[in-house]
């Protein structure tokens, strides 16, 4: 039997209530992302081009420093990576999450939340970070409040084993 693990960065709070959710449903571990500088209301101002959120996805090489690396992703087979939809794509701090371990092997399925983006050109910035795993799936980019039965219908739609 495979073994999942949901893991997710949270910039405000509703990634982390929907990957809880999620790894629920999934009967699976989960782990929290997070940046060795906590983010602060300031630092997401995305009106501010001089934000540290803006700044850093500004530039596509920019990698945020991780507070840990402890993530056993050697004990998973798959791995469900969620993260709020920032500028149309990821935050740079998944690909600092991704470039820190070895995904070899692994099904990893992207999820967002979103007030209203897509996922853009999120999966095309993420692939190279994780080059080695075996399958991507871009999962699903979801918006307000979703509760556990749209999360194991959603589940139940993938192309996993």
């Amino acid at each position: 039997m495979s073994k999942t693990l949901v893991a997710f960065f949270s910039a405000s709070g509703s990634t982390r209530k929907l990957a809880n959710n999620l790894a629920e449903v999934l009967h699976a571990d989960s782990y929290e992302i997070k940046p060795a500088t906590p983010y602060t209301g300031k630092d997401l101002n995305w009106n501010n081009q001089q934000s540290r959120s803006s700044v850093e996805m500004a530039d596509i090489n920019s990698r945020p420093e991780l507070a840990d690396t402890s993530a056993q992703i050697a004990d998973y087979d798959t791995i469900f990576l969620g993260f709020p939809i920032w500028w149309y794509v990821a935050p740079h701090i998944i690909n600092s999450f991704l470039e820190s371990y070895d995904f070899s092997g692994k099904t990893i399925v992207i999820f967002a939340t979103s007030g209203g983006s897509g996922f853009g050109e999120t999966l095309s910035q993420l692939k190279p970070s994780a080059a080695n795993s075996t399958l991507w799936l871009q999962g699903k980019v979801f918006r307000g409040r979703v509760d556990k039965a749209a999360l194991a219908s959603w589940v139940k739609s993938l192309p996993i084993a």
